[in-house]
């Protein structure tokens, strides 16, 4: 009896030998959703972070990346995030108006220039304010859009008149923006978009210039209203599942949130560069760039900032100060000037200044 327990004792501490070493180096596998296209730029810097996270943790951390939609689409990339069908997603928080209220305020005509300005002013915004709304995940950064502006098939808006009751697809605040300046809003995915300007669903879009090549809007679109002095963009942002998040390692939360910051800068970039591809393609296929004249902007400033003053008592009804919101407002115009001086500093073109 003797002989056999000494025997199984002995296989025992051969198989802890050799299992708990395994266990140790056990692979942490994620998911990551994306709505874009899988060879749009945004979509690959996407991938590139995946790709990153494995290099750096030396095969440790682990995402598989599900892009195009096949996962999540746009629209439930949030509550599919919180949920756990995905680890991590990209998306925009337009989709899904009224759940993110404070970071909507990044949304609003407030003048930002350019994509480059706009991803840094909303990464400020969150690391000032820290809007409780994102507590239920974990922020890895956000990438907000270049100033959107109005891109239409056949009718060319060169006054607030010629936009009167035009249908354009907007979301979010920038469907209250088209509904101050006279056009008929339409909440479409932009996944959906090609076709229903295609069909003449709608007669026009309003995002920033780099879909006329990445979402292959020169094909059906004939003219862009260069709006941009409003400067409304959409929020986008890259998170992922607490739960998730509070289960990895110290290093791997280190070596993530290293790799999203230089993704974060990657982005922004980006956004300039994909921008000025956009408007390149549309010029040699003949399309027609219109520039607003100054008192035209003067007017357009203007028939918007009742979106502004209805956003703020939106605000005050759920318990907030005019005075914070202001606050929010002053902070991003302040981080707006520093950033258009930082990309000039940097020699970083500017599609639309440049």
């Amino acid at each position: 009896m003797k002989k056999i327990s000494l025997l199984s004792f002995s296989v025992l501490v051969y198989l802890f030998s050799t299992i708990t070493p395994v266990n140790a180096q056990e692979v942490i596998k994620l998911k990551a959703a994306n709505y874009l296209p899988p060879m749009h730029k945004m979509s690959l810097l996407t991938q590139w972070f995946c790709d990153e996270v494995k290099k750096r943790t030396n095969g440790k951390v682990e995402i598989s990346y599900y892009p195009g939609g096949t996962l999540l689409s746009p629209v439930k990339m949030y509550v599919g995030i919180t949920t756990g069908i995905a680890d991590m997603g990209f998306s925009h928080t337009a989709y899904t108006r009224g759940r993110f209220p404070v970071t909507e305020v990044l949304d609003l005509p407030q003048g930002y220039p350019s994509g480059y300005v706009a991803v840094q002013v909303s990464n400020d915004f969150y690391k000032k304010f820290k809007p409780p709304e994102w507590d239920n995940v974990h922020v890895l950064y956000f990438a907000s859009s270049p100033p959107l502006v109005i891109h239409t098939i056949e009718k060319p808006v060169k006054t607030m008149e010629d936009l009167a009751g035009l249908k354009i697809r907007a979301t979010g605040q920038m469907a209250e923006v088209i509904k101050a300046l006279g056009g008929a809003p339409v909440p479409i995915q932009m996944p959906d978009t090609y076709d229903a300007l295609r069909r003449g669903v709608i007669d026009g879009v309003t995002v920033d210039l780099s879909p006329l090549k990445y979402w292959k809007f020169a094909e059906v679109i004939k003219h862009v209203t260069m709006s941009w002095p409003l400067g409304t963009t959409y929020c986008f942002y890259f998170v992922m599942n607490k739960r998730k998040w509070g289960k990895l390692p110290p290093e791997a939360k280190k070596i993530m949130t290293e790799v999203a910051m230089e993704a974060k800068d990657k982005q922004a970039a980006l956004w300039n560069e994909m921008d000025f591809e956009g408007k390149d393609l549309f010029l040699k296929q003949g399309g027609d760039i219109i520039n607003l004249s100054d008192s035209e902007i003067a007017r357009w400033k203007k028939a918007v900032q009742p979106v502004i003053a209805q956003y703020k008592e939106s605000m005050v009804s759920k318990g907030h100060s005019e005075a914070e919101v202001d606050g929010w407002m002053q902070f991003i115009k302040e981080r707006i000037g520093h950033w258009r001086a930082v990309e000039k500093e940097k020699g970083i073109p500017n599609p639309y200044l440049d």
